[in-house]
This record gives C-alpha cells, sequence and structure tokens, in this order.
C-alpha cells in the first residue's frame, strides 16, 4: 500500500485585492480520490494545519467536477480536511510519495515554508516521488538538490503559465510569475495550451499544468508508487 501526502495551502489572501483565496477544489478532491480509490493511505497536511481555506471561485457551479461534487459530499474526507496536520509535524520518512495540491494560495506560503522546503529536500534526497500541479510548483522554487543547486535545474517541468495568469488577469496581483521564476532558475519548462490537460515526468518529480491536469498527474504518481515497489 502506496502511503502519499498531499499538501494544501493555509493562505487565505489574494495580494491586496482584498479577495479570498486558498486551495483550488479540484486539484485536491481529483487527486485524492485517485489515491484513495487504488487503496493508499493518505494524509492531508497544510502549511498551518488545521482547516486550510478554500478558494470560493473554486467552489463556484461552473469549477464543479465530478470529482468535487463528490468530495463535498464525503463527509470523511471533509472531516479529514477540517484537521489536517501542520506540515511542521510529517516525517518524510512516513510517507513514499508527495502532492503539492494547487490553487492561487500556494505563491504565497508554499515557497516561503522552511518547513515544507526541509521536507522536500528530504524526499528528493531518499528517491521519492514529488509531485505538484498548477501553481503547487511554487514550492519548488525554494528547493535545493544534494548538490545545493536549485531540485529545478535542468530538470522538465510544467506549471500554470505565464499566459494562463493573464487569461485570469492575476498577473500583477501575485507575487511573482511561476513560469518565468521557474524558467529563470534554469528549469526545462514546457507547457499546452492554456487550460488543456498536461503533464510532465522527470524521474520522479511529476507536474501538472493547471487543474485539468491534477488527475492525470495523480496517476502518474500512482503508477511511479507502483514501480518502486
Amino acid at each position: 500500500m502506496s502511503r502519499i501526502l498531499i499538501v494544501i495551502t493555509s493562505h487565505d489572501r489574494l495580494g491586496e485585492t482584498g479577495q479570498k483565496t486558498g486551495f483550488w477544489l479540484e486539484e485536491l478532491a481529483s487527486p485524492y480520490y485517485v489515491f484513495v480509490d487504488a487503496g493508499a493511505e493518505v494524509t492531508l497536511a497544510s502549511i498551518k494545519g488545521g482547516e486550510p481555506p478554500l478558494d470560493p471561485k473554486s467552489h463556484l457551479p461552473e469549477s464543479q467536477t465530478e470529482s468535487t461534487q463528490r468530495f463535498m459530499a464525503d463527509e470523511e474526507a471533509k472531516t479529514r480536511l477540517q484537521n489536517t496536520v501542520a506540515i511542521a509535524d510529517i516525517n518524510a520518512e512516513d510517507y513514499d510519495a508527495i502532492f503539492l495540491s494547487g490553487g492561487h494560495g500556494t505563491m504565497w506560503d508554499f515557497p516561503n515554508s522552511v518547513e515544507l522546503t526541509q521536507t522536500l529536500e528530504a524526499f528528493d534526497r531518499d528517491g521519492k516521488v514529488i509531485a505538484a500541479v498548477c501553481h503547487a510548483p511554487a514550492a519548488l522554487v525554494a528547493v535545493k538538490s544534494a548538490s545545493g543547486e536549485p531540485l529545478v535545474k535542468g530538470r522538465t517541468i510544467t506549471a500554470f503559465t505565464d499566459s494562463e495568469e493573464r487569461a485570469v488577469q492575476l498577473e500583477s496581483v501575485v507575487p511573482f510569475l511561476l513560469e518565468t521564476r521557474l524558467r529563470d532558475l534554469g528549469s526545462n519548462f514546457k507547457a499546452e495550451a492554456d487550460f488543456a490537460p498536461h503533464v510532465e515526468e522527470d524521474g520522479l518529480l511529476i507536474s501538472g499544468q493547471n487543474p485539468a491536469s491534477s488527475e492525470l498527474a495523480a496517476e502518474r504518481v500512482l503508477q511511479r508508487c507502483r514501480d518502486r515497489n
């Protein structure tokens, strides 16, 4: 049985706009059920622990999917979400893979969490699967490999693109443009059309471009875990 850690943002403010943000429901719900339905042991964690903030836009009717509807009707899943483990209380040795769930909130707290950075570096040192979708690769900008170089340097990766950020009119709100930052760190950044499903794999590093990529990215995580076992 694979042991998978899903990490969620605790940040709820969209810059200085006065609007709420947080995690994107689809990017939690779809991976959660990919893992649970396959019999994986799943732990939900967040930067601060407790109940993480849901981006209200991700719960609008036009953002709903079969997975989000299933999640919001699932009392066990919702109880687990209300009681996430703080990342500082996580021991990387207890897990086979880490999946970073996206949402705009991740742009603020993921790259600035020392505990998350250390956890990701431990996963990398131990040769375990690291996955991130949409904005969640923001966590990787602070992570170093064992050589001291940026983890993403020379690695093929994808994430929410600068074009997609402009399409949602938040390019001047986020603290940095994720695609640009990942390119500046020396990654081999690849993307498909805006909002099209797209996943990249580079060894044990798996990344998804946007919400439409979350389920596919999770399936790749499961396959990598099976390959290792």
